[in-house]
Formats: structure tokens, sequence, C-alpha cells
């Protein structure tokens, strides 16, 4: 599950793919109808987090094969509510992300007002990445081709999503690891660590906010670790 301000989860996360395949391991990207994936403009009145847990819940009923879940960023919001239930999903990998109690929203990770690299924009109801921002915050540990490209996949997020609470929290049922960033310059890595006492295991590892891009190898073998 891709984070916030982003679309084509199947590009962020094309890195792991085909070394996932070649293991034998299938995966799927789910699309987030907040970030106007699913044909429905992102915006005020536009889709939120209940349309987003909703889709990452259809993804999961359609296998019972048994499934890791891995979340990045926001992805861990949608995660906890999106995963109660589901008898399939035997252990959750989170990215630099979060771990929400029952009624915690987004928000209440964060310090007073949005960050620097964010544009927040009330009266359209979508916040986004400033892309000028982008490389340094979230890519510096990525190729060249990966900086060039990653623009083209951003996108206007509902703003609505940061102050809705999830309505459950599947961390306290389902195994968790939580991977560290330790590099990560968008989510400090003391903040990720303040996040990870929630799970039930931390790895750190010495990468950027995005180490699926950077560092796809390393986080494969965590995956298959699970």
């Amino acid at each position: 599950m891709h984070g916030a301000c982003v679309r084509d989860g199947s590009w962020w996360w094309h890195r792991m793919t085909g070394l996932l395949q070649e293991r034998g391991v299938s995966s799927v990207a789910p699309a987030l109808p907040s970030c106007g994936e699913a044909g429905v403009p992102a915006g005020a009145g536009g889709p939120g987090l209940s349309e987003d847990v909703a889709a990452v819940r259809q993804v999961l009923q359609d296998s019972d094969e048994p499934t890791v879940v891995v979340a990045h960023s926001y992805g861990g919001i949608v995660t906890a509510e999106a995963v109660a239930g589901a008898g399939s999903v035997r252990h959750l990998l989170l990215i630099s992300s979060y771990l929400p109690e029952v009624g915690q929203s987004l928000a209440d990770f964060g310090d007073d007002g949005p960050a620097p690299f964010l544009d927040v924009d009330l009266a359209a109801g979508t916040f986004g990445v400033r892309p000028e921002l982008l490389v340094d915050t979230f890519l510096q540990d990525c190729d060249a081709d990966v900086r060039t490209t990653a623009a083209d996949h951003l996108a206007r997020q509902s703003v609505q999503v940061t102050g809705q609470p999830v309505g459950a929290a599947a961390w306290h049922e389902v195994p968790s690891t939580y991977l560290v960033c330790a590099a990560d310059a968008g989510t400090p890595a003391r903040l990720q660590r303040e996040f990870a006492r929630r799970a039930g295991r931390v790895v750190e590892l010495d990468a950027g906010h995005h180490p699926f891009l950077s560092q796809p190898v390393a986080v494969r073998d965590l995956l298959l670790s699970l």
C-alpha cells in the first residue's frame, strides 16, 4: 500500500515486483480513491479514508492466500482498519509508517501545522507534495531514473483523510514488523522509532523514505523472512 499524495502504486513498488516474482511471490498494489485513483477527483466531498479502507479490503477479499500487507507511510493508517478481520493476513510490514489506535487519525502523528514539503489547498480540499522538494525530502538516496520519474506519479489527495479517525487497529491482532528508515528526511527516524514502539518487531535500514525504490533487495529479503 503506497503512501500519501501519490498515485500509480504499481510504479512506486515496481522495483519489488520482479524480485518477488523470482521467489514465486505475487503482489498487488491497491489503488487509493482519496488520491484520485478511482475515477473520482480528490477534493472536498470526494473519497476519504473509508473509501481507501474499502478498496484495500476488496483486494484482500479477492484472494484467500496467506498474505503479508506492506504499508508505507499513510498506508499504515489505512491498514489499521482495512486489515481488521481479514483472516488471510498473517503479517504486517510497516515502512516509515503509522500505527494508529482506534479513534486516532493521521493528524495525531504530526507537529502543529502542515509539514513544509506539503502544499495544502483548503478551498479545493486537497493537499500534495511540493514537486520542488520531492527529491531532497523523499528520494535523496534513489538513482537518477527514479528521481526524474517520480514527480509524474504525484497526486493531490483529499485533505479530509488527515483528520478522519480509524475504526480499528489491526496491528493489535496481527503480527507486525516496523522498518525504520534511518535516513528519512520526510519522517525523521526519531519519530519512526516512537511510532514503532507499537509494533511487534523493529528493524532499521540506512535508507530514505522509499527503501523499496533505493534498496529493493533489502526490503525483499526482509519481506520474505516474515
